[in-house]
């Protein structure tokens, strides 16, 4: 594959996985709706969804950076997006005095910027682990 073609190909399959991340996110809210949130201007949402999505793009840039194939970006990618779910869940497990999604509807910022650094954090620790 020339460089043009194999970057235009990594660009659409990073566009599909973080869509598809997104979607597969937005159902795992039960609370609220994402971007009805964010329609609304909610602050903390937004920068949990920017979160989400700095992350998946992450375990996407070195799964492309470690893997041969597309096929192989794509397999790490959806991995990885599984891993960024597991970790929303364990934070919204983890936080025992309050509820996450109860503090992201009610627009708290600061616990959308705690949610967009597990997101960003993790994503380096998997795709630090892609090899």
């Amino acid at each position: 594959m020339g460089p043009f073609v194999a970057t235009l190909a990594y660009f659409a399959m990073a566009i599909v996985v973080v869509v598809i991340g997104l979607v597969i996110f937005e159902l795992l809210t039960r609370k609220y709706k994402d971007w009805d949130e964010v329609k609304a201007g909610n602050h903390a949402v937004a920068l949990s969804i920017a979160g989400k999505i700095i992350g998946i793009c992450i375990v996407l840039a070195f799964a492309i950076y470690h893997s041969f194939t597309i096929w192989d970006t794509l397999i790490w990618g959806a991995y990885g997006v599984v891993l960024q779910m597991i970790a929303y869940l364990l934070f919204e497990l983890l936080t025992r005095k309050f509820s996450v999604e109860t503090m992201l509807k009610s627009n708290n910022v600061a616990v959308g910027i705690i949610s967009m650094a597990v997101s960003i954090g993790l994503a380096f620790v998997i795709g630090a682990s892609i090899t």
